[in-house]
């Protein structure tokens, strides 16, 4: 998942800050807010106090620009029969993240100067459709943004301008999906997301898969998203086949919920390939038929079945929990374990460090923990694209942030660091050397081959 742009650095902002400190000093800056205050401007928004800042900086750059552009001075005798020459300014209107500006935009006779500061057709300035994009991001539909950006900006924003904004990443998100990968992933974790996705004149539920690859470093990559539509066997022969289609020419372990259809395609397209059921979501799934009061006693009766050495252990320590009191009150959660068993066994052929590795999506859950608050926020989708769009947004947008953070505190002391780590994108699995050893003599003519 690519970063879309490089967080500025501590000292960027520091330098910025010494040059305001330089021309406008504290008590100046205390003056110009009172003095406005006073008279009932308004800092942002129409007529607002820093939109006019915005005004009289750009076209004073401009002006800049256009002295450059013509290579002397205004009322510079050198620029007579130059060819040449100053021409009026003529008016143009650009929304900004402090509110709507009106400048007036300096031209020359020949008009053949462009300004890089106010481009040539360009209406938006200041990150503008960036902020556009996050809140987007962030779940608002388009009418809330409008709405938004109205109330705090005083911008006005017609419903298309935002929706193209906000339509023109879908060529980023599709080089995303369909960007190459590599030949072979260890581990990928799937899991899944409910959505509500309009489907003519009535709201449907869909799942949104979402991928995490493991590479032979440990790193972890975003593969893709996926809105499941089709049924599900058919729908997984895609899956697979699109993946393959981008490089990925061998997985080990795949793990996952129990998918419809998935085990087949994945054999199919990758064959020898294992796919795992996700312990702890097995462990939940037996915990929805457990009251509450009851659930730390049964998780404990639990764990010598996933804990055991092999899978005799592991169906002797079922069994002694079928006959113990719990398992007679909750016949159901046995049961789970039951229908899940030829599943779930092969956890239990893994080492202690593959199995750390293997025993929940947990580096996929806590990116959709984040990602739930989003898609509650956004309430229903116009369609399956827009899905992918808003996720792969959101998860860019988390990504980013906390790449920001972190650059902030890049030169405290690391006792001092507060800011997060890395969600998914990039983050190395902890004690992944260990399992790729285990892993590398269990498939020995599996890994590829270094000289």
């Amino acid at each position: 998942l690519t970063v879309a742009k490089t967080p500025r650095s501590n000292e960027s902002f520091s330098q910025a800050g010494e040059l305001r400190r330089e021309l406008i000093d504290d008590r100046l800056l205390d003056e110009l807010l009172a003095s406005a205050s006073e008279r009932g401007i308004a800092l942002t928004g129409e007529g607002g106090f820093l939109p006019e800042l915005v005004k009289a900086v750009l076209e004073r750059g401009m002006q800049v620009e256009l002295t450059e552009h013509l290579g002397y001075e205004k009322h510079d005798p050198a620029g007579r029969g130059s060819g040449n020459s100053r021409n009026g300014t003529v008016p143009k209107r650009i929304d900004t993240e402090v509110g709507p500006v009106g400048l007036d935009r300096p031209r020359d006779r020949n008009g053949s100067f462009t300004s890089r500061l106010v481009p040539t057709g360009e209406r938006r300035l200041g990150g503008l459709d960036d902020m556009i994009i996050s809140l987007y991001a962030g779940g608002m539909t388009i009418r809330e943004i409008q709405h938004h950006l109205a109330a705090t900006l005083g911008t006005e924003l017609s419903h298309e301008t935002i929706s193209n904004i906000t339509e023109a990443v879908m060529d980023e998100v599709t080089q995303w999906q369909d960007r190459p990968l590599e030949a072979f992933y260890p581990v990928i974790f799937l899991d899944a997301l409910v959505v509500k996705v309009r489907d003519q004149n009535r709201v449907v539920n869909r799942h949104a898969h979402i991928a995490v690859g493991v590479d032979t470093e440990g790193v972890k990559h975003v593969l893709g998203i996926w809105v499941q539509a089709a049924e599900g066997a058919k729908f997984w022969a895609s899956v697979c086949a699109q993946l393959a289609n981008r490089g990925l020419r061998d997985v080990l372990i795949v793990c996952c919920d129990g998918l419809t259809g998935f085990p087949e395609a994945i054999e199919a397209t990758w064959p020898g390939s294992l796919v795992q059921t996700c312990v702890v979501h097995l462990i939940r799934a037996s915990m929805r038929y457990v009251a509450y009061a009851d659930r730390k006693a049964v998780a404990a009766a639990l764990r010598p079945v996933y804990a055991a050495v092999d899978a005799d252990a592991a169906l002797a320590a079922l069994v002694a929990f079928a006959d113990s009191a719990l398992g007679k009150k909750y016949p159901a959660a046995v049961a789970t374990w039951e229908n899940a068993w030829d599943r779930f066994i092969p956890f239990l052929d893994f080492g202690p460090a593959t199995r750390k590795v293997i025993y929940t999506t947990n580096s996929i859950e806590s990116l959709n923990y984040q990602l739930r608050k989003i898609i509650k926020n956004r309430g229903q989708f116009p369609n399956d694209a827009a899905v992918v769009k808003l996720l792969w947004l959101a998860i860019r947008n988390i990504e980013d942030k906390r790449a920001r953070e972190r650059a902030k505190q890049a030169g405290k002391p690391r006792a001092q660091r507060t800011a997060p780590g890395k969600l998914v994108e990039g983050f190395t699995v902890q004690g992944w050397t260990r399992a790729l050893n285990e892993l590398a003599i269990r498939y020995p003519e599996r890994f590829p081959q270094t000289n």
